[in-house]
């Protein structure tokens, strides 16, 4: 049966005005022109991330409170008003996954983060982070851990700088109290363009690419189209206890939600992305007020992918779940793994390491690019899944977590 949570408008109304006090003062410093007008340089990135608390749906319908990101970047910072809508619209708004950041190799990113706070655990001020995981060329302060870089506290904002360099599928988390904030929900994925992609098309086996996973030189990465796949998973117990604050069981945490990007079977594979249902009390305005500009859902990502046949499609695999290795595999469709940990296989003397497998396993803060190859396929509906059989379900419901489909027309 779908559960339901909800919270009065009185309630969330006053928690609201509560949070106001902090609203008001809150430091909300975009380090990368507040109205946008920079992203018109090519090199240049501006994002900007808010960090507070929310709601998720799992396919089994029931509701769990998550810690996470949401995507701020189009609203302006110039005002103190315009400062404190940034911060009344990310009350709430998290999504799970976070929001992915794309990036291309030679790129400026600045990145900020403002830490809204957690309107439904008020006596929680925990500080966050955006922790680049892989990234190689990270300063200390910009990388994201405590003990040796800046930590955002609740009403503050800080810009991340990148110079982007290597190409290739990243992940992204917060890297305080890294296993309660991974576990609830802090988690995203990161993938970066190849310069090669600005050149002119490669031709690779009598098709010419526009589009690469790495610099290969000779359009063995090339593919049509891609998709991240971010395998993740929750501890439905784990997320109950902390919304009802309770003693947080970590030596117990087991995680019964398997998911890719934030959903499990069947709502990986439903189409719709932000018209997807909103989580009650969560995204969709908790209080009914128009001017509160609320995201439209906690789990905008559909993990349906869909290809021509004769297409090659990238699969940007990444793993953040903090309890359990996972083996994805592919029925039907052969993978060839070009890439692991935001590296191409390549030996030192030029040979390819490419190899071809039916199933791939990965862990915590583990990546891989994935190629399936549509060429001999015939159209049809295929399914990319869990190898991990008892993964394949939500929480007590058969047939579903950690699964989805391929559609070749």
């Amino acid at each position: 049966m779908k559960a339901t949570k909800r919270y009065s408008s009185t309630i969330l109304a006053g928690l609201l005005w509560f949070t106001g006090v902090t609203m008001a003062h809150g430091a909300v410093n975009v380090q990368c022109d507040p109205d946008g007008n920079m992203n018109d340089n090519p090199n240049i990135k501006c994002m900007h991330l808010v960090a507070g608390d929310g709601f998720a749906t799992m396919a089994d319908g029931e509701i769990k409170y998550i810690f996470g990101f949401a995507d701020v970047t189009e609203m302006a910072t110039s005002t103190q008003e315009e400062k404190n809508r940034v911060i009344a619209t990310g009350i709430l708004a998290n999504q799970w996954p976070a929001p992915s950041i794309v990036l291309e190799e030679g790129q400026e990113f600045y990145l900020s983060l403002t830490n809204v706070g957690m309107l439904i655990r008020p006596d929680l001020f925990d500080p966050h982070t955006v922790h680049f995981h892989g990234y190689p060329q990270s300063s200390t302060v910009f990388d994201g851990l405590p003990e040796s870089g800046i930590a955002i506290n609740m009403g503050s904002t800080l810009t991340y700088y990148y110079k982007l360099h290597d190409p290739g599928t990243y992940m992204y988390h917060c890297h305080v109290e890294a296993t309660e904030h991974m576990q609830m929900g802090m988690l995203g994925s990161l993938y970066v363009k190849p310069a090669q992609n600005n050149g002119p098309p490669i031709t690779h086996n009598g098709r010419a690419y526009s589009q690469f996973a790495y610099n290969d030189g000779d359009g063995s990465t090339g593919y049509d189209v891609d998709y991240p796949i971010q395998l993740g998973s929750f501890d439905g117990a784990f997320h109950d206890a902390s919304e009802s604050v309770q003693p947080l069981p970590f030596a117990l945490m087991v995680d019964n939600y398997p998911m890719i990007n934030g959903r499990g079977y069947p709502d990986t594979a439903d189409p719709r992305t932000y018209d997807f249902p909103p989580t009650e009390g969560s995204s969709a305005n908790p209080v009914n007020n128009p001017d509160l500009e609320k995201l439209q859902t906690s789990q905008p990502v559909s993990t349906r992918i869909v290809a021509n046949r004769g297409e090659r499609i990238l699969l940007r695999i990444s793993n953040l779940a903090i309890t359990r290795y996972y083996t994805l595999q592919s029925s039907g469709i052969k993978m060839k793994v070009v890439g692991r940990d935001a590296k191409l296989l390549r030996a030192p003397n030029g040979n390819d390491l490419y190899y071809d497998a039916n199933s791939i396993t990965l862990g915590g803060g583990e990546s891989a690019d994935v190629i399936l190859d549509t060429a001999d396929i015939n159209p049809g509906t295929y399914v990319l899944y869990t190898s991990n059989l008892n993964y394949l379900s939500n929480n007590d419901d058969q047939f579903g977590g950690m699964m989805t489909e391929i559609i070749i027309n």
